[in-house]
């Protein structure tokens, strides 16, 4: 039976040590592509740790002709920069979809429900945390809260 394993990532907006944290994630990715048949990874694209996210996923599918995963971007709701750019953005995701739960909500909420509709749906949960502020600690705590399987990569280091 065909498997697929879902790693969600979230992260601050603003990463001050990119370099260090492109590291930690090429790692995990590297490491669960390995110990599974079929990977789905899930992104949101709100900041730096998301491009971080996206970028290394891509790169390492090139690198290793990686056929066994997929890059994910989860909207909260349409973005009016996707009906401009979904040829750009179509070729550059494996798949776009808009998160059903978050859809309908108050943009101010949707991000928060889109995260943790992601996490609800999630094997493995990595986080980029450093203070406990702002949308990326609070779906740390959410997924925490929830017995998710949580990596925070500062932590780690």
């Amino acid at each position: 039976m065909f498997s697929v394993y879902t790693v969600c990532f979230f992260g601050h907006r603003v990463i001050d040590d990119f370099r260090s944290a492109e590291i930690a994630v090429e790692r995990i990715i590297a490491d669960v592509v390995n110990k599974h048949e079929f990977v789905e990874f899930l992104v949101g694209r709100e900041g730096d740790f998301d491009q971080i996210v996206s970028s290394s996923v891509i790169r390492y599918k090139k690198n290793h002709n990686a056929g066994n995963c997929s890059l994910t971007w989860v909207m909260p709701y349409i973005k009016a920069d996707y009906i401009r750019n979904q040829k750009s953005y179509d070729s550059y995701y494996d798949s776009v979809e808009i998160c059903e739960q978050s859809a309908q909500a108050h943009p101010k909420a949707a991000i928060q429900i889109r995260n943790r509709a992601m996490i609800d749906r999630s094997d493995l949960c990595v986080f980029y945390v450093v203070k406990k502020s702002g949308g990326a600690y609070q779906s740390f705590k959410y997924a925490e809260k929830n017995g998710a399987r949580v990596i925070n990569l500062p932590q780690t280091e």
